[in-house]
């Protein structure tokens, strides 16, 4: 075997490696006044240039559709000397093998390479010191989430989940993708009030960071590198910065730092630190020094412009310069620039926009034809619609339209309808299922003229209603839902209520504006048996949003003699109030016209021409699991854009699958967090006084 194939590359990549984490050492000596996130960051590169090889960076300078010179005029002293610096290291002339050229290609002597023992013993090493670590690591991670699964759930300021837990470990945060704050029992007992909103801010600020997923990766990498002490150095100045930057922003939410300071004394006189570097607490690195430099009320400097230009030039050379040597190994002939395998380039005959056309299978026997049509707008996005054409209902669009990789990826949020194929090589098909409260295979074939569905024109447009009117039922069918119904919806269609596989808390949560746990003392049945309902109203016209919430009211008494009564209960809530800094909202210019919210994609949420009213209105019948409560003191019409992660907390009884966060660093922050920072505003919870509807009577349908 030749042992120069993975030994070559190896040493290649740690050396680079090493020099890269000498760099940052330097760059973060320059910035030590600054902001300790900045640094924090600058080491997780470090970090992280452990997992991805330079050799990357060149493949792509390789594809890049650069212009070159012909070789006869390439300046051959700078190609010669980036493809020496970034190219491979050539091994010892006495282990028999050469490196030929730039070219990174190993060559080895007829019959050498075969009988060396010592590349399995230095594998049978590296592999055995990373199963013990990897091995130390699961024990302590098994025995955390023990105590953690025992743990009583509490709701802190906020929104924070938290568990108090048994054991004298110290408050941390437990998780990858779904953060949790651990306090220990009692915790509440031995620190003051101020002392332990100080320690929760902390822990909540591991958590907005997102501090376990970057140690766990930083982990992996003392793992695959455990022979290398720059790599366990990194990690102690990861640990040291991470506290200091949360440090920071404590003391910069205006909090008392002798009250912080005490309180991180006391946790280190009655509690144990975590044993996992991705368990965030508030412990760790050297604990004078913090102490000290919290009391000193010295804050961060900004980035001047001298240090905002030496990052900026740290990052062109880092990525820049590998690049550049792959352009010009490209340019040698070396390599040819080539799609990868499965790579979808949208030349003319393979791309994706047009018609497509499929018939979906039904578990009820039905079958259902079904019309993609895809088009790219002025700035070359790519969006759709969705045509049920045998189904009688309006086109659903697309919140979010992606093609990549030949993978076509449609998803509309509300009522919620996905789509997830892969192309086939001759362009012609896609292939894959449709999610809607289940799966459903479904091959979409490529539309021609000649082959192409009609699709039904739009019905003509009904004018609206008098505002004025109060519309009642002229007539109306109700029937149970057929067993196996997937769709669902409330609409208005003609001028008449169309309702389908609905329960009656869906219809009392749409008709009086409030959540399921506003709804008080109704019968099991009410959140279970589900209904198809058509109602005509006695009044011509299209009904405002309004007004079919009144049809619906009305519905409901006459055909299921449902009376209510509303009163106010106090239970959990939420507080909608400007933070410390001031609001972030632009005033709308159209301070007579109607609210008007979009969201899409899911944590994407455009409002325009919205009160403050408005906006809690939304969050609390759409977006989160209690009431909100308006206490901004903020008048008229805003237009904003709130853009977060959303959680499994969050879109509870809405038709839409929430995914589990993503592990990009640059991913948009949690809903609490985005408020904060991009509107200025807060959302605490707290007990308050609410609207509820009790329902005093109701009975199953009487009949058509």
């Amino acid at each position: 075997m030749n042992w120069a194939g993975w030994a070559t590359p190896m040493l290649n990549h740690l050396w680079q490696s090493t020099v890269f984490a000498g760099g940052v050492w330097l760059l973060t000596l320059a910035l030590r006044h600054n902001a300790a996130r900045t640094r924090y960051r600058l080491w997780m590169a470090a970090s992280l240039k452990f997992l991805i090889p330079f050799s990357l960076l060149m493949v792509a300078g390789e594809h890049l559709p650069l212009a070159v010179h012909p070789s006869g005029t390439q300046p051959m002293i700078a190609r010669q000397t980036l493809l020496e610096i970034w190219g491979p290291v050539g091994l010892s002339s006495r282990a028999g093998v050469t490196v030929s050229g730039t070219t990174g290609v190993v060559h080895a002597p007829a019959g050498h390479g075969g009988g060396a023992s010592w590349p399995l013993l230095l594998i049978g090493v590296w592999g055995a010191g990373t199963l013990l670590l990897a091995g130390r690591w699961a024990r302590n991670w098994m025995r955390l989430r023990s105590a953690v699964r025992r743990g009583e759930p509490v709701t802190l300021a906020e929104g924070v989940r938290a568990l108090v837990v048994d054991g004298n470990a110290e408050p941390g945060v437990v998780g990858i993708l779904q953060p949790v704050l651990v306090l220990p029992r009692g915790i509440a007992a031995r620190l003051t009030a101020e002392q332990m909103d100080a320690i929760v801010a902390h822990e909540r600020c591991h958590m907005e960071r997102r501090d376990n997923l970057t140690a766990a990766l930083h982990m992996a990498v003392e793992a695959l590198f455990w022979f290398h002490p720059g790599v366990w150095w990194m990690g102690t100045r990861l640990l040291e910065e991470r506290e200091r930057a949360c440090d920071e922003a404590v003391l910069e939410g205006r909090r008392e730092p002798l009250a912080y300071a005490e309180g991180i004394l006391n946790v280190c006189k009655f509690y144990m630190e975590a044993p996992l570097s991705c368990v965030s607490g508030v412990t760790g690195s050297e604990l004078k020094k913090r102490i000290a430099r919290i009391l000193s009320g010295k804050g961060t400097r900004k980035l001047d412009w001298g240090r905002k230009a030496l990052l900026a030039l740290a990052c062109v050379l880092a990525v820049g310069v590998p690049v550049t040597a792959g352009v010009v190994r490209a340019a040698e002939g070396q390599t040819a620039p080539a799609a990868e395998p499965g790579q979808n380039i949208e030349i003319p005959q393979h791309g994706i926009v047009g018609n497509w056309q499929g018939t979906m299978h039904l578990p009820d026997g039905r079958d259902l034809r079904v019309v993609l049509k895809l088009a790219r707008d002025e700035k070359g996005a790519l969006g759709g619609a969705v045509y049920m054409i045998d189904a009688d209902r309006p086109p659903l669009n697309g919140g979010s339209v992606s093609f990549s990789a030949g993978t076509l990826r449609f998803t509309n949020f509300f009522p919620g309808w996905s789509f997830e194929g892969k192309m086939s090589a001759d362009g012609s098909s896609i292939s894959g299922t449709v999610t809607q409260n289940g799966t459903f295979p479904l091959v979409l074939e490529r539309a021609t003229p000649e082959t192409e569905w009609a699709i039904p024109a739009a019905p003509p447009r009904i004018p609206p209603m008098a505002a004025d009117a109060k519309p009642g039922i002229e007539v109306a069918t109700v029937k149970p839902t057929q067993p196996g119904s997937r769709g669902f919806m409330i609409s208005a269609r003609g001028g008449d209520i169309a309702i389908q596989n609905q329960t009656l808390m869906d219809l009392i949560r749409f008709a009086y504006e409030v959540q399921e746990k506003q709804v008080l003392e109704s019968p099991g049945w009410v959140s279970t048996e589900r209904w198809d309902i058509q109602a005509k109203p006695d009044t011509a016209g299209m009904p405002s949003g309004a007004q079919i919430r009144e049809l619906v009211q009305r519905l409901l008494a006459e055909r299921f003699s449902l009376k209510v009564h509303s009163e106010k209960r106090e239970m959990a809530a939420y507080a909608l109030t400007v933070g410390k800094d001031g609001a972030k909202l632009t005033k709308s210019a159209d301070n007579a016209g109607p609210a008007g919210f979009t969201m899409g994609p899911l944590g994407t949420l455009h409002a325009g021409n919205a009160s403050m009213e408005d906006f809690a209105h939304i969050l609390e019948n759409g977006v989160l699991d209690r009431p909100v409560l308006d206490q901004t003191g903020l008048s008229g019409k805003w237009d904003f854009t709130l853009k977060w992660t959303p959680d499994e907390s969050q879109f509870a009884g809405m038709p839409v699958t929430v995914p589990p966060p993503p592990a990009d660093a640059n991913a948009a922050p949690p809903f609490f967090a985005a408020m904060r920072e991009q509107l200025g505003l807060q959302v605490e919870s707290k007990k308050a006084e609410v609207p509820v509807v009790v329902v005093d009577h109701v009975e199953k349908p009487s009949p058509n």
